[in-house]
């Protein structure tokens, strides 16, 4: 049984954890003493007697206010589907949890008030959709059962948002019209959108497919180097680290970058056995045929599938933090267990939220704007493109006083 990961993205109280909490309730994925809790606890209650957005908004504050703080994990599974869910918070200032589980995903769910219709934050969480590449839109425009399910108010919703999708280049848009707290179109079609002749979210959750490239590059980077020093271990040398893409068989011919050496795989040990081959996500420990100097961070790829080698990168940045950013600052670039001093060099552009044009990028680069820029790197940066390879196409950049993340990066 597959997973499809998916994320939910909109604005402050369009019902996005009650959204969760619909799926979870109505899929059975709740045991009965989490219910009994959540009628103890429920204050706005739906006509089960239980406030659904309670199952996500776990933390303490969100559950004061009534709002989603931090990234929210929930974990379900249909006889056809398993699912992992990311409940992003709606506010501005935490458009950097947003991304990171949106980075993870293979899908965005985006709600929509259908009382509100599109507003700034749903083009930035589709902006977000396009930068990080996810293909598959789901458009949820929620609470139509404020506006009596009105066919006129969800064709116009729809046809705002088919602008956005078509200036982002998302060409993968479903739209469903939702009301989370009373179940319409979640699990079951409703009888009150008779007008709508799609299928319920769950059920396009349940069979939508995601990208799945067989023809992706192979890619391991070096978390740590295996010399035991041991008299029955005299002459071991492993790498130790994740196969970020691809796979790696006993014997192919390998370059080792940024060193540009080349050399054939001569053993892979997963979990302490030895196997002929691996495959992405996997945590194994690679050994070669040749004696080479080779360090934590450096990469193993397929002699025939090179990635770049530069010192200068162009990325899109989201910036994540309350300080702004200076053209001329200096930090670290954090390329997964590689850490390499980096200067921002140049500011091309930013992108404007409400028109999704370019523009020119006067003053300092302020939270949660997203600027093209040029990247200056004090060593060779290994990398593929992000449209070519999420895991080496992405990176974030790291204060050097402070050691906090302040940007997003996706390398172009």
């Amino acid at each position: 049984m597959d997973i499809l990961r998916f994320i939910t993205a909109g604005s402050v109280d369009d019902g996005k954890s009650t959204l969760i909490g619909r799926l979870l309730y109505d899929s059975k994925s709740i045991l009965q003493d989490q219910l009994e809790v959540l009628e103890k606890h429920s204050k706005n209650k739906n006509d089960e007697g239980v406030d659904l957005a309670l199952l996500t908004d776990g933390l303490r504050a969100e559950r004061e206010q009534g709002i989603t703080i931090d990234v929210a994990y929930r974990y379900f599974s249909t006889a056809k589907r398993k699912f992992i869910i990311a409940d992003a918070p709606g506010h501005v200032q935490y458009t950097r949890n947003m991304i990171t589980g949106a980075s993870n995903s293979d899908l965005m769910v985006i709600l929509i008030d259908a009382r509100q219709g599109v507003i700034e934050q749903t083009r930035r969480h589709s902006i977000i959709a396009s930068l990080l590449n996810l293909k598959k839109v789901a458009v949820a425009i929620n609470k139509m059962d404020l506006v009596d399910y009105s066919q006129d108010i969800y064709e116009n919703i729809k046809a705002d948002y088919a602008k956005i999708a078509e200036n982002l280049g998302l060409t993968q848009v479903t739209y469903f019209p939702i009301s989370a707290l009373r179940g319409d179109n979640i699990v079951t079609r409703s009888a009150d959108t008779d007008w709508y002749s799609g299928v319920s979210l769950l059920e396009y959750l349940e069979e939508v497919q995601v990208n799945t490239d067989t023809d992706t590059n192979s890619r391991f980077q070096v978390q740590y180097v295996i010399r035991p020093q041991v008299d029955e271990l005299h002459d071991y040398r492993g790498y130790a680290g994740k196969i970020l893409s691809g796979d790696f068989r006993k014997g192919d011919c390998i370059y080792i970058l940024p060193a540009e050496i080349s050399t054939k795989i001569d053993r892979i040990e997963i979990n302490g056995s030895e196997v002929e081959e691996a495959f992405e996500g996997q945590s194994v420990v690679l050994h070669i045929e040749d004696d080479i100097d080779v360090s934590r961070g450096d990469f193993f790829v397929a002699a025939e599938q090179l990635p770049q080698v530069e010192k200068e990168v162009e990325v899109l940045l989201c910036w994540l933090d309350q300080k702004a950013l200076q053209p001329g600052n200096k930090y670290i670039l954090q390329h997964h267990s590689r850490q390499i001093k980096a200067l921002v060099k140049d500011v091309e552009y930013k992108v404007n939220v409400n028109t999704l044009e370019h523009e020119k990028a006067d003053g300092d680069i302020k939270l949660n704007e997203i600027v093209k820029v040029t990247l200056k790197t004090a060593q060779p940066l290994v990398f593929d493109s992000f449209r070519k390879n999420k895991a080496t196409g992405s990176a974030i950049l790291v204060d050097e006083t402070s050691n906090s993340t302040v940007a997003a990066c996706i390398i172009q």
